[in-house]
């Protein structure tokens, strides 16, 4: 780990996840406020998640590594990148940001505090959407970490960017987040009956990212073969 003290690394997790879900709740809000057609409303939500990604991850992965999810901390634990005893800090903040993003976004746009999701995300499809996303995720940021570090905050940027039109889900990606979502009942939102689903999704998805990366990203030696000397 880097030389900040788990206190300093709790509160940018706390810090990050909150301004993460902040963004994609009252992005949301505020395109649904702006727009009443759906594609637009998706784009501007899609365009602030993948640019505040960016600048959170640029300014807070030196400090706790800018996991903002608790699917990536369970990643780096079982990797052996994050410590088991820093595990459930991390979880923690996760949480507790995410919950404080939402009510951030929704005292900034006059809504109460807190409100039950009622929009339906729910089936095979989102299920295995949120998977998919999940998948994608890890992936990217293991390979980024490994390849290109100083270009991961771009890489997950733009692939949440992206993931947000490809996957059928809107790419969650992040228990900690659809956990906030179901939150507000806004354009972000999510049914609480429906968090199940897509937590379990999302943690099967980083656990198959995991298990392919390690083998994926370990080069093997190969041995050369000497072709025998001529005899004089």
């Amino acid at each position: 780990m880097n030389g900040f003290d788990l206190a300093r690394r709790f509160v940018a997790e706390v810090l990050g996840t909150g301004l993460l879900v902040a963004t994609v709740v009252g992005s949301g809000i505020m395109a649904e406020t702006l727009t009443h057609d759906a594609a637009l409303a998706l784009l501007g939500n899609t365009l602030a998640t993948g640019a505040m990604l960016v600048v959170l991850i640029t300014i807070l992965g030196p400090i706790s590594g800018a996991h903002f999810n608790p699917a990536v901390s369970l990643v780096f634990c079982l990797n052996r990148s994050l410590p088991a005893r820093d595990l459930p800090p991390y979880l923690a903040a996760q949480f507790i940001g995410g919950i404080a993003g939402t009510v951030a976004a929704h005292l900034m746009f006059a809504l109460p505090v807190l409100e039950i999701a009622t929009k339906s995300r729910a089936g095979p499809a989102q299920w295995f959407s949120e998977g998919v996303a999940a998948f994608g995720l890890v992936a990217v940021i293991l390979a980024g970490i490994r390849f290109e570090r100083r270009a991961v905050p771009w890489l997950v940027g733009l692939y949440i960017t992206a993931a947000y039109w490809f996957t059928a889900s809107t790419s969650f990606a992040n228990p900690a987040v659809a956990v906030a979502r179901s939150l507000t009942n806004s354009f972000s939102g999510i049914r609480p009956v429906d968090l199940p689903g897509f937590i379990i999704a999302e943690l099967l998805g980083a656990l198959i990212a995991l298990a392919l990366m390690g083998w994926l990203l370990k080069p093997e030696t190969v041995q050369q073969s000497h072709p025998l000397k001529a005899e004089p």
